[in-house]
């Protein structure tokens, strides 16, 4: 046999034997015993498989239904996900379903809705969850700026749901999107006062999730400190900041600069993680090719400190499109990081690692001359 025909057969034989090896993507290729691996090239859907932020409470309004909301997470092949409620909430008797539309209209942090999705999980356990799906409940309800009101509400949600929670986010450091509505910055007094329910979540080994604006267009770092104060003061927690501290207000930020401060920060505080959801990463900075060069290199260097997510706000005007949609966008930039980044990010070995889940993201297929 001729030696061009004997390595062409060795490669058909290698293909085929690692297209055997590697499935369709599915929930049981995280178990702890799957010995196959992920297959990049020849897997349609590259997106993350963690959620690891989307709420399923709106702003006001209605949401869409619980179980309607779990299809349009396994439709899209997601199977492992937060569930938030929402940071702030309008009046009961509010006509608006979200901010931007009333102007004028406060907002205030509310446990209503971590009410709402933990009745909506504890009334289907056992049996009428899907199995292939795994579910973190997270406390939304925290505000930050009284926070003695903090720890009896944890007290709370321990007493009517036991050992459910597992998470506390999303929190409002500082939204400047909701300024209009009567929100404002915590303090650094405030964040001084947050060691009674900080300590709580030490103990947990439970994240928090910190929506913290870095700055906007006009001060780029203007809340910069405020970060830095709680990472210096709460070293023991594990911290998650969202978006990497972007923002429509801060649309138009040097990536080199955005990331020499996100490098700092990492490699001084090893329990800081940074949350890379929302759109507005997406419209103004990956879609981009020239930024999204720096975050490439960025997010493959410091691949497992970054969780991936949506920030889809599950109010009851939205669909599955909308889900998708948002999916699509926030997923977009892992195409291009190398196979360590994506396995530690977009199959969620970080999220696995954070909450001690027993999971394991699956191998990256090894390249052959085919691929």
């Amino acid at each position: 046999m001729k030696k061009s025909m004997i390595i062409t057969v060795f490669i058909a034989v290698t293909s085929f034997l690692i297209s055997v090896q590697a499935q369709a993507r599915n929930f049981e290729m995280f178990s702890l015993d799957y010995d196959g691996c992920y297959d990049r090239p020849t897997e349609d859907n590259n997106s993350f498989v963690v959620d690891s932020h989307i709420h399923f409470q709106p702003f006001g309004g209605k949401a869409i239904p619980f179980d309607e909301m779990l299809g349009f997470l396994q439709k899209e092949g997601i199977y492992f996900a937060n569930v938030y409620g929402i940071g702030q909430k309008l009046p009961a008797d509010s006509p608006c379903g979200y901010y931007l539309d009333c102007p004028g209209t406060t907002v205030t942090p509310s446990i209503t809705n971590d009410f709402v999705n933990a009745s909506n999980i504890a009334n289907r356990l056992p049996d009428k969850m899907p199995k292939n799906l795994h579910l973190t409940l997270s406390m939304s309800f925290t505000n930050l700026v009284e926070p003695e009101t903090i720890v009896p509400q944890i007290q709370l949600l321990d007493r009517e749901f036991p050992g459910m929670f597992k998470w506390m986010g999303e929190i409002n450091v500082v939204k400047q999107a909701i300024f209009p509505n009567g929100h404002f910055a915590a303090s650094a007094i405030e964040i001084a006062q947050w060691y009674d329910f900080m300590r709580i979540l030490e103990k947990r080994n439970m994240p928090v999730s910190f929506h913290c604006d870095l700055g906007n267009d006009k001060e780029k770092t203007k809340y910069l400190p405020l970060m830095e104060q709680i990472l210096k003061t709460y070293p023991g927690n594990i911290i998650v900041w969202h978006h990497l501290g972007l923002s429509k207000e801060l649309a138009n930020f040097n990536p080199k600069e955005h990331i020499d401060i996100l490098k700092t920060l990492l490699d001084k505080h090893p329990n800081l993680y940074l949350d890379i959801s929302w759109n507005v990463l997406y419209k103004y900075y990956f879609k981009d090719k020239m930024k999204r060069e720096f975050y490439i290199e960025f997010f493959n260097n410091y691949s497992k400190r970054i969780l991936p997510g949506t920030d889809f706000l599950a109010s009851e005007k939205k669909t599955y499109e909308d889900y998708k949609n948002e999916v699509s966008e926030n997923s977009y930039i892992l195409q291009f990081l190398n196979d360590e980044a994506f396995r530690n990010i977009a199959l969620g070995q970080n999220y696995f690692n954070i909450l001690a889940l027993p999971y394991k993201a699956p191998e990256i297929c090894e390249k052959t001359e085919l691929d």
